[in-house]
């Protein structure tokens, strides 16, 4: 091989060859033949063999290459550039920038889309200033990457398309081409229409027509996507991948199965449906609309080399269907075993798994493995998903911390946090956190204010939650869509205010749909009002005859009234059209193992210590003032065998699940229990004392809303804690209020006392001496009054609707709480609620109360909240 005489074109020739092939091999047997041969060292040569490894993801060859160059010239730094922006490695890639003696046009634009790539619209900016200090005119390509640079911020697209139509460059189709994708990702998809149309036809190339077709697909417009498409077939361009793939989005968009299927049948016979790219949104459309996850596996089977990005889509598909979160899960780990790494898409979808399955260990571990890949540990999107699903588990603390720890924030980071203290109960500190949030650059969304509007829910304030409502469309110009009515329907409904809410539902601007008369129907069987129920069900039956969710609420609330001939009615009518109720289960996980319970099981191994667990406890329970709710036995009382009612509700699958938690953990450990369903009534009761008797921490996650997720985009909590138990208390009790003065008093030496004060009443903590003075200034201002039980009330108030005392476990003697309670002669009260200790104390200290006269003594244990 020495002997051969090598000239300088042949090995030029051999070299572009291997370029555009991508042959590393024979390119590192030509380097060596470069660098030991006669051939004079060439700058030329040297810049394509840089060209190379950079084309080939050798980063390192690439640089030793440019490092080997006697005299680099501006195609050898452009190109070493060009290598670093590949590799996203933008600090580098400026570094090598500024050693350019006179940089051109190609030095600028390459760094600009590298800048571009990572969204990051500022330095991008500053070269584009920069370059036109210098006296170098832009071109198309510089500014298609302005466009993607300043991909999420609309004036500066604007700002950028205004530079287009003055400097002349609005019949380069790369540049309409980013103006169309981009105008579209932002929400404005007139403007995406007027850069298509005003294209000259001859100016117009495929990706236009994919970026307008994926642009209809966004906005949910399938048909003009799909109208699109067939246009562009009958003009005569070429159909690629990508094309395909924005049909599949526009079918997914419209929840066309049948059309998808027919697609896919073409698919299958031009050969495209092997295809990774395509495959893709095959999974989509199945995974979306109904067609089954086996159909979506059947895609991908078929597939001979699947790449990341499809792996990631089928991770997505098993996560957006609950049932499936398992496979997700095991996918993510096949993935890995044949030798894919996940990138931040595979994160963010494996996590929305963790939190489907309320699987605090698996997500930890997820969280792990992000931490010691590759992927940037600020990466938002994997921090943002993070937050979500330690929210999603229970583990309110830890998603505060990983929030407050993010290096950066977006809206998404915000309605998450939001999200999470509203689905916890913890509406005060979701509201207050919304509040920071308009007091920063990042404008509220859609989706930020179904959080808060959810937290109004859980808080009771009506006359907030209509201030946010109205906020949304006067200041921030978001139209309120079907989500944001049914949260004021359900806060409406909750309050009492039915009429009000049905008011609501007959004028909204377009169709309530199910949602709606869903959450009317869930306020009627809160407050009993079973005439409204029937035509609230009656809508829901009539827009959705094949859930079962109407049916068994409308059964309930019958069998609650005693009407058992209208709840055959139902079941029959459940029969005849062929709907099943989703069987109820509740789930928690020890030790890194979920265990699935089902009311009246007797299938798990340990079935028979949590059967004789519950029996101690049910006594115990008793012995300190809980009562069964038999109204939720939904069984006739002629049927009824003598306790087969109590004996049903002690067996349902949370109390199981709660209790084998209580039986396998340690001491003080917290408990998180998943339903399926809404928590029953009589069980919520239960287990706030089953928390107070056992000091336990316990966490029930289930479809609050209603018996369905179909109906509430957000999960609701209760969090029912002993030594909590109060915050919810005084929660609940203050929507009974005809007055919002209430008086609480704390004991001095309470632990909870601040935390309580602030969760509860939005009032921050102060100091026991300030007490006399900041009760009255509340008092004044008909808010709240609070006072310290070691000092006597302020001053004589005309009237209180509700006054509340809160002890702690340390003050339980009945002669203690006489003692206290002797300033209430006084006060002039509609109602007493009385929360102290244990509830096996509460009977005998009440006893004591009946010489003040006041006409209604509510306890906890008399609430059944």
């Amino acid at each position: 091989m020495n002997q051969i005489s090598w000239s300088l074109q042949t090995f030029r020739h051999l070299l572009k060859t291997c370029i555009a092939q991508k042959d590393l091999l024979t390119a590192k047997s030509l380097h060596t033949l470069y660098i030991k041969s006669l051939i004079p060292p060439s700058t030329y040569l040297s810049n394509h063999f840089i060209l190379l490894y950079s084309k080939c993801g050798r980063l390192s060859a690439a640089r030793h290459a440019f490092d080997s160059t006697l005299d680099p010239n501006v195609f050898s730094f452009n190109a070493i550039i060009a290598a670093y922006a590949k590799e996203s490695n933008t600090h580098i890639a400026h570094q090598m920038f500024d050693q350019i003696p006179q940089p051109d046009l190609v030095s600028y634009n390459t760094l600009i889309s590298a800048y571009a790539e990572r969204n990051d619209p500022e330095p991008a900016f500053r070269l584009f200033l920069g370059m036109r200090e210098t006296g170098l005119d832009m071109d198309g390509f510089t500014l298609s990457g302005m466009v993607t640079a300043c991909c999420n911020d609309i004036d500066m697209i604007r700002q950028v398309h205004a530079l287009v139509v003055l400097g002349g460059f609005d019949s380069y189709v790369s540049v309409n081409n980013a103006l169309v994708t981009y105008y579209s990702k932002n929400g404005f998809l007139e403007e995406a229409k007027r850069v298509f149309y005003g294209m000259g036809r001859e100016v117009r190339d495929e990706v236009s027509w994919n970026s307008m077709i994926v642009a209809y697909g966004q906005h949910r417009e399938g048909l003009k996507a799909l109208g699109l498409f067939q246009e562009m077939v009958r003009k005569g361009f070429i159909v690629d991948m990508f094309t395909l793939a924005s049909v599949l989005t526009a079918f997914t968009c419209v929840e066309d199965l049948f059309g998808g299927l027919q697609f896919h049948a073409k698919l299958i016979k031009t050969g495209f449906h092997q295809n990774s790219h395509v495959g893709s949104g095959l999974i989509d459309l199945y995974s979306k609309c109904k067609g089954g996850m086996s159909d979506c596996r059947k895609v991908f089977q078929e597939i001979p080399e699947p790449d990341l990005v499809l792996w990631n889509t089928m991770i997505s598909g098993f996560s957006q269907n609950e049932d499936f979160s398992e496979d997700a899960l095991d996918c993510f780990r096949q993935m890995q075993r044949v030798g894919y790494h996940p990138d931040d898409c595979s994160f963010v979808c494996v996590i929305s798994a963790c939190s489907n399955l309320s699987s605090p260990s698996q997500g930890k571990q997820i969280h792990a493995l992000a931490i010691k890949s590759e992927i940037p540990s600020n990466r938002i999107s994997v921090n943002n998903a993070m937050v979500a699903m330690y929210s999603k588990c229970g583990n309110l603390q830890d998603a505060r911390r990983l929030f407050d720890r993010m290096p950066e924030r977006n809206t998404v980071s915000l309605n998450s946090m939001i999200a999470g203290y509203a689905q916890h109960g913890i509406g005060m500190e979701s509201l207050r956190l919304f509040q920071q949030m308009l007091e920063t650059d990042i404008a509220p969304t859609s989706i930020t204010f179904i959080s808060v509007l959810s937290a109004c829910v859980h808080t009771g304030k009506v006359k907030e939650g209509q201030i946010y409502f109205n906020m949304m469309k006067e200041n921030f110009g978001i139209e309120p869509e079907v989500e944001h009515y049914s949260c004021m329907i359900d806060l409406l409904g909750r309050a009492g205010k039915l009429s009000e809410a049905e008011m609501l539902i007959e004028t909204m601007p377009f169709s309530p749909g199910s949602i709606g008369w869903a959450a009317l129907l869930g306020a009627c069987r809160m407050h009993g009002n079973l005439e409204l129920a029937v035509k609230a069900a009656n809508h829901v039956l009539q827009l959705e005859p094949s859930n079962a969710v109407p049916y068994v609420m409308l059964s309930n609330m019958y069998a609650s009234a005693g009407k058992w001939e209208e709840v055959a009615t139902v079941r029959k009518l459940m029969r005849d059209r062929g709907v099943k109720k989703k069987p109820g289960c509740s789930w928690i996980e020890v030790n890194k193992r979920v265990h699935v319970f089902v009311a009246e099981d007797s299938s798990h191994p340990m079935i028979k210590e949590i059967y004789k667990y519950l029996e101690e406890m049910s006594r115990k329970m008793k012995r300190a003032g809980y009562v069964p709710d038999v109204r939720w036995a939904l069984v006739k009382d002629d049927e009824a065998g003598h306790g087969e009612k109590e004996i049903r509700l002690g067996h349902h699958s949370e109390k199981l699940a709660v209790a084998f938690g209580l039986i396998s953990t340690k001491d003080g450990e917290p408990i998180l229990v998943v339903k399926n369903l809404r928590i029953c009534g009589d069980c919520h009761n239960a287990i706030k004392f089953i928390s107070a008797i056992a000091g336990r921490e316990i966490t029930i996650r289930d479809a609050h809303s209603s018996e369905s997720n179909t109906y509430s985009k957000l999960t609701a909590w209760t969090h029912l804690v002993g030594d909590f138990s109060c915050t919810h208390m005084v929660t609940a009790c203050s929507k009974f209020c005809t007055w919002a003065l209430i008086l609480v008093q704390w004991s001095p030496n309470c632990l909870r006392k601040g935390k309580l004060r602030h969760a509860v009443l939005g009032v921050e903590p102060y100091d026991v001496e300030d007490a006399d003075g900041i009760c009255k200034s509340l008092v004044h201002k008909g808010i709240v009054c609070l006072a310290d039980i070691k000092f006597p009330l302020p001053y004589r108030a005309k009237s209180y609707s509700l006054v509340i005392v809160s002890d702690a476990l340390d003050y339980l003697s009945p002669k203690y709480l006489n003692k206290m309670l002797s300033g209430f002669d006084r006060v002039s009260t509609d109602s007493l609620v009385v929360f102290t200790g244990y509830p096996g104390q509460q009977r005998a200290k009440v006893a004591e109360l009946s010489k003040f006269g006041q006409p209604v003594i509510w306890y906890f244990s008399a609430l059944g909240l």
